[in-house]
């Protein structure tokens, strides 16, 4: 027996089991069977559209042999909070068919309308009742032996007999093997051609529909809207559309009043939160990606929010799928939290509303700053490892926080000192182009006279040396002047390594270990702000190489004996580059192959390689070939072809 009734905006069981509603769920299916056969309480959980009441009511009705004998469905659909004992007085009308004389009654009412025999209660989008669901269930399971529950909801109920099935989204990887399209993919094909008869998607098609779903996060809510909305836009232009927002997304026959669109599923979740929640919800929408707990208490606390109630808020968020964990949860690390970008898009608005958003952004470039000045600090302390992990972590954020600052004139030098202290960030890890166009186009919002310009143009010139030298050699020339003038001698032997840089690939060899010498003699032991004496005086090493090879041995030894190499990781591998470079490029393979090889096993796993580790990669490459060594220098942001070699004695494997 199925018996069914709800809320507010009941819909029988029926009306949500339509084809294609099981995409992409199949193993969920079958946990919750499973499940369902095998304990008196579980739970359906996630996060707003992940088809939670979907995967249940299909499973409750399809469980023929399942250890009960009746199926009561209650489905909850309140826009908000409910008077105490709303919930079991809505079970009682499901149970007898009459509604309570009172609106609210106890557990004893309930117990007395289960029917005899084995019972499955099927208590639906719970969220709004959530706390009087707890009680109602643990008084149930104590009360009646016979009786099973199943709840959706976005968060368990928390009692020690439930089992939990969570629903995260679709992916939108292939299967291993092959064998199929990612399920992501199939909902969005399976919706499409459900509400178009005459939707084809061509194999040119697919690689739109996989970024549709990515940008949707797999949520198959969200996907399903946004496959109805082909019939008014191709596929390319519906990614176009979602890479600006989705919450406009809509849908024409939406099975219940709050999947109307995507902005109101997000905004469900919204209205049952507390005030303090809400609040920092929408404060924490700035955040363009995953932020720690301390930098949430920076920027959220404030007015009626008292710094100590932020981790419970983000606690919270969590448990109702506003936020993700990530990173370690539980670690030695400070927790790290991910906003879902549907509940970003919406935390934004109300945070627009609210007259807040200038004041949070402008704490989130304050927190940018320090990030990048924390970062370049501990690069130049020997702290290498945790400024690339540093960087890494807030990545998201200094990118947004540049490109807000780049349309306000007042936080351009902001911007410009964020580009400049994360010099490593550019160059070390092969991102010049990024950092290149940053610091040409807040170049001109800046006051010329700033000596932190003169760091920004010597910093432009090197990044801009390997794509463009005209650009780099006009900028040298304004960055020597103003370094010049102001006496900065760190800027001025620079400047000269830049100079190298491009003599290199002018073929001019000798020139660059000139002006790389001349780097490596003036720059102060020690200075921040870019690569240290020991950097350059490899880079003599390596341009030595070309047309002196005692010079280029005695060049890379000196680098290795620098004062601070031991603690510069990167100078320690172009140093040791260039002892490999030099031995390979004159006869000794066996030997650099060694050298390389040690090299590149000493780096920390898990990291982006540093610009030194794919120039050692390619140098061994070459030895196995047997081809003379062909310049890499991973001391610039050289063209990835490098510079061609010269002919060299005989290279021979290594052994």
């Amino acid at each position: 027996m199925w018996t069914s009734v709800g809320g507010p905006e009941a819909l029988p069981a029926s009306s949500v089991r339509r084809p294609g509603h099981m995409v992409g769920r199949e193993q969920d299916a079958a946990a919750l069977r499973e499940l369902l056969t095998g304990h008196r309480l579980v739970t359906t959980a996630g996060r707003a559209g992940m088809g939670k009441s979907r995967l249940a009511a299909t499973v409750a009705a399809s469980v023929t042999d399942g250890p009960w004998q009746h199926v009561v469905e209650v489905r909850w659909q309140g826009s908000g909070p409910a008077s105490s004992g709303a919930l079991a007085a809505t079970v009682v009308l499901a149970l007898t068919g009459a509604r309570p004389a009172q609106d609210t009654v106890g557990v004893a009412e309930v117990v007395r309308g289960l029917p005899d025999g084995r019972t499955l209660l099927f208590l639906d989008d719970v969220d709004p009742v959530h706390t009087e669901c707890i009680g109602l269930v643990q008084h149930l399971l104590m009360a009646v032996p016979d009786v099973r529950v199943l709840v959706t909801a976005r968060r368990p109920l928390g009692l020690g007999d439930e089992r939990v099935l969570r629903l995260t989204q679709l992916s939108g990887e292939e299967p291993v093997g092959g064998g199929g399209r990612a399920p992501a993919v199939e909902l969005f094909l399976d919706r499409a051609r459900a509400a178009d008869e005459g939707f084809r998607a061509e194999e040119a098609d697919l690689p739109a529909v996989a970024e549709v779903c990515r940008l949707l996060e797999g949520v198959p809510l969200a996907i399903e809207m946004a496959a109805e909305q082909t019939v008014r836009h191709s596929v390319d232009e519906l990614a176009g559309l979602l890479r600006e927002q989705q919450g406009w997304l809509t849908s024409p026959r939406p099975v219940l009043r709050r999947h109307r669109s995507l902005r109101e599923a997000v905004g469900a979740g919204y209205v049952l939160c507390e005030r303090e929640v809400r609040i920092v919800w929408a404060r924490a929408s700035v955040f363009a990606g995953p932020f720690a707990e301390g930098t949430a208490v920076f920027l959220c606390a404030g007015g009626s929010v008292e710094a100590r109630q932020v981790p419970g808020c983000l606690a919270r968020l969590t448990a109702a799928g506003v936020l993700e964990a990530v990173g370690d949860p539980g670690g030695v690390r400070e927790p790290r939290y991910r906003m879902t970008r549907a509940a970003r898009e919406f935390g934004e608005e109300r945070l627009r509303d609210a007259g807040e958003f200038q004041v949070a952004a402008e704490r989130l470039v304050v927190h940018c700053r320090r990030v990048a000045a924390v970062a370049e600090s501990l690069w130049s302390t020997g702290g290498q490892t945790q400024a690339m992990r540093l960087v890494l972590d807030e990545q998201d954020d200094l990118r947004a926080m540049v490109e807000y600052a780049l349309d306000r004139p007042e936080h351009s030098a902001d911007a410009l000192e964020t580009v400049v202290n994360l010099w490593f960030w550019w160059v070390v890890h092969d991102r010049a182009e990024e950092g290149r166009e940053y610091l040409l186009r807040l170049l001109p919002l800046n006051d010329a006279d700033d000596p932190l310009v003169t760091r920004a143009l010597w910093l432009a010139a090197w990044l801009s040396a390997g794509t463009d030298p005209e650009t780099a050699r006009v900028l040298l020339g304004r960055a020597w002047s103003a370094a010049v003038m102001a006496g900065d001698d760190a800027t001025i032997g620079r400047v000269a390594h830049v100079q190298g840089t491009l003599a290199l690939q002018e073929q001019d060899a000798e020139a660059a270990a000139r002006h790389f010498q001349e780097a490596a003699d003036t720059v102060p032991p020690h200075a921040a702000g870019g690569p240290s004496p020991a950097v350059s005086q490899a880079a003599v090493a390596v341009a030595e190489a070309m047309f002196d090879p005692v010079a280029a041995r005695r060049s890379a030894r000196r680098a290795l004996t620098r004062p601070g190499v031991r603690e510069d990781a990167w100078a320690s591998v172009v140093a040791r580059y260039a002892r490999a470079f030099v031995d390979h490029r004159h006869g000794r393979s066996a030997r650099a192959w060694r050298r390389a090889h040690r090299t590149l096993a000493s780096l920390e796993p898990g990291l982006p390689d540093v610009h030194g580790a794919a120039a050692l990669r390619r140098l061994m490459a070459d030895i196995e070939a047997g081809i003379p060594g062909r310049l890499c220098l991973p001391a610039a942001p050289l063209p990835r072809t490098g510079v061609p070699a010269a002919p060299a004695a005989a290279s021979r494997a290594p052994r």
